[in-house]
């Protein structure tokens, strides 16, 4: 039997300058990054794995330092016990300038080349692991699996790769049923940054830390074991924040504090610690002005961004009153013969009334 860890996409160095969320906030997501690469780490060596399998775009390039590599290489150094295999993607280059190259790695790692694939045995453990590192930023086409790969099936045979499912991408396009024909015991892919488990042999564990508002849900890493021709994996929640998105629908009997208290009862994640971002529909009393609501909100949530996508209400029996000798009070009594129930009649109204009042 066999037990790895499978991540990737850590993106260490990402420096957050296409964000919502401001540089505090930025800088510390930064830091977090990199606590969360030292907790697979660390986690890896507890649970005693024989192997940490890194998909690809463990790093930025672009921002990334020879100090930086160092603290990686001290970091697995730490795990002496563990396999380490990193198959380089399309933000962690291995190519002539890359720093992968600069340093010495410890004799527990191993970083494929970018010739084809190539493989690396571990016979105390009966196992052959495939990898692929890119040398540069787009692969338009891929002949990794052109040949037969005849592969040994009294071992164990494992492919790590970065990578799209799809016929069309620029980034070393494979086709799902390409991979199931490899016959392989496990192919941990990278490069999708949503967990994708295709089945118990082929998986996307995803980035282990979301990085913004188009990373919403779980995110974290995949655990598996490998016994007796068996694959058997698991996925692991395992960051430090979730991003989430959500609809609160109002309604013009809701006043500002029941606005402000529907928002606290927010029943998804941990509004002290995550990312939120909540649109606001429906119909909202005129005077409340929305940008009042993240004062009331500051000492709850770590983050808040609110949508406001709401209509705002119109006191119909007033506004017919003040209107009944115009097409407004007309167009208002009309309207009311019909089923204001019916959210398509009621939308009709409102938005009738907002092109009348526009042009009055």
């Amino acid at each position: 039997m066999i037990k790895f860890v499978h991540t990737a996409d850590l993106h260490l160095g990402l420096q957050f300058n296409k964000v919502s969320f401001d540089k505090d906030k930025a800088y510390n997501r930064r830091s977090e990054l990199w606590s969360t690469f030292q907790r697979i780490v660390d986690y890896s060596v507890k649970i005693c794995a024989d192997f940490l399998f890194i998909s690809g775009d463990l790093f930025e390039a672009d921002y990334f330092t020879l100090g930086d590599i160092k603290r990686v290489r001290d970091i697995l150094e730490t795990a002496n016990d563990v396999n380490v295999l990193i198959s380089a993607g399309n933000h962690d280059l291995l190519n002539v300038k890359s720093l992968y190259k600069r340093i010495e790695w410890s004799d527990n790692v191993t970083i494929f080349n970018t010739i084809g694939l190539e493989y690396k045995d571990f016979p105390h453990l009966n196992t052959r692991v495939y990898g692929y590192s890119w040398d540069k930023p787009e692969l338009n086409e891929n002949d990794l699996f052109k040949e037969n790969l005849d592969l040994d099936k009294n071992i164990n045979n494992i492919l790590i790769i970065h990578g799209d499912i799809g016929k069309e991408s620029k980034y070393l396009p494979m086709e799902i049923d390409q991979l199931k024909k490899l016959n392989m015991d496990y192919i941990a892919l990278g490069h999708i940054h949503k967990p994708n488990i295709y089945n118990s042999n082929i998986a996307y564990c995803g980035c282990p830390e979301p990085l913004n508002f188009g990373e919403t849900g779980p995110r974290g890493i995949i655990k598996g074991i490998i016994n007796d021709g068996k694959t058997e994996i698991e996925f692991m929640p395992f960051s430090k924040r979730t991003f989430y998105e959500i609809t609160i629908e109002l309604n013009e009997n809701m006043g500002h504090l029941d606005i402000v208290n529907e928002i606290k009862e927010v029943n998804i994640g941990n509004p002290s610690m995550d990312f939120y971002r909540i649109k606001l529909k429906g119909y909202i009393q005129r005077d409340i002005d929305i940008n009042n609501f993240k004062t009331d909100l500051d000492d709850v949530f770590y983050h808040l961004e609110l949508i406001d996508e709401t209509t705002p209400d119109y006191d119909l029996d007033e506004l017919e009153d003040s209107n009944r000798e115009n097409i407004i009070g007309l167009y208002i009594k009309n309207m009311k013969e019909k089923n204001l129930d019916d959210d398509t009649i009621r939308d009709a109204l409102y938005l009738g009334l907002d092109a009348l009042m526009k042009v009055r």
